[in-house]
């Protein structure tokens, strides 16, 4: 078998997700079996813009393995700023590593690499478009706290229409039985139309609104908070009238189901008040460490390294 790459959470199907879900559990419960385990590997962290979660989880990630960490965190600090493309700088990394985790700010820039390079690349976000590791991290998260991936229904709330973590995670879920999504926004950031046509031909249940409150949230297993930044809207009137809407806090949490979990991509600005942190329904930080063990297994699994239990 070539060389595998993770460009997009669909790239693996329903049961490789499965097993890679499976194996991240596995190490959340045994670490120990696990720290050794890439001794003398070698990940490149190739970030060409800022990060703070995403490269310092894969960083972690592979130094939990026993392995070590090389690469870049901004533009600046690499060739790039010499005129170096994608292509050639992964060429050259291919020399110093066993696997590399790209972030770009064009839409596309990772799969590039990938078409040239001589190890497993991994997509850490490219511009709007996809954010593979997110989704792995949402899945497991959701998994481990809600013990399933079907029969469940998702609020998703703030900026739909520009959230990459937002339309991965509806792609991923839709592949499971009994998933329904409210989806909560203003009309200006609605979840595209390419999204909902996607539920919609695949027959998956889901209601759009505009304000989040008890009768939006009743019922919903996970509510999975994103930024609704003032940038976004055509004019700042608007969005002093509804930036309260997006606002979970104490208040709206006392009306929320008992055993509804909240998540969220992180960073957060104000759409989560920080007095419902002490909630034990808000999983957002343990969701940053589950994002740890989904990107251990990734690395595993593309890396072809099995554990003997």
């Amino acid at each position: 078998m070539g060389i595998r790459h993770l460009m997009s959470p669909l790239d693996f199907s329903v049961e490789e997700t499965e097993k890679l879900l499976d194996l991240a559990q596995d190490i959340e419960q045994h670490r120990d079996r696990y720290s050794h385990i890439c001794d003398g590997k070698r990940i490149a962290t190739l970030f060409y813009e800022p990060s703070t979660r995403t490269r310092l989880s894969f960083e972690a990630a592979m130094m939990n393995l026993g392995g070590k960490v090389l690469g870049f965190h901004s533009e600046s600090s690499s060739s790039a700023t010499k005129g170096e493309s994608v292509a050639d700088t992964i060429r050259i990394v291919s020399c110093y590593a066993d696997i590399a985790a790209m972030r770009h700010p064009k839409e596309g820039a990772p799969l590039v690499a990938s078409l040239k390079s001589g190890i497993p690349v991994i997509n850490a976000g490219d511009g709007g478009h996809q954010h593979p590791t997110q989704t792995l991290t949402d899945m497991l998260t959701i998994r481990s706290l809600k013990g399933r991936l079907g029969n469940l229904r998702i609020g998703l709330c703030g900026d739909l229409k520009f959230g990459r973590t937002v339309h991965s995670l509806i792609e991923s879920l839709s592949r499971y039985e009994g998933i329904s999504f409210v989806l909560i926004s203003p009309e200006e950031l609605r979840v595209p139309s390419y999204v909902r046509n996607g539920m919609r031909a695949k027959g998956i249940p889901f209601e759009e609104v505009v304000r989040l409150d008890k009768d939006t949230m009743s019922g919903l297993d996970v509510l999975y908070m994103t930024r609704v930044q003032k940038e976004r809207f055509f004019n700042e009137a608007d969005y002093v009238r509804m930036k309260d809407f997006y606002i979970l806090d104490r208040e709206k949490m006392l009306v929320a189901p008992e055993d509804m979990i909240v998540l969220h991509p992180l960073p957060r600005v104000n759409e989560i008040a920080v007095d419902v942190d002490d909630d034990p329904r808000a999983c957002y930080f343990r969701q940053a460490q589950y994002g740890v063990y989904a990107r251990m297994a990734l690395i595993l699994t593309l890396l072809g390294i099995e554990v003997k239990k």
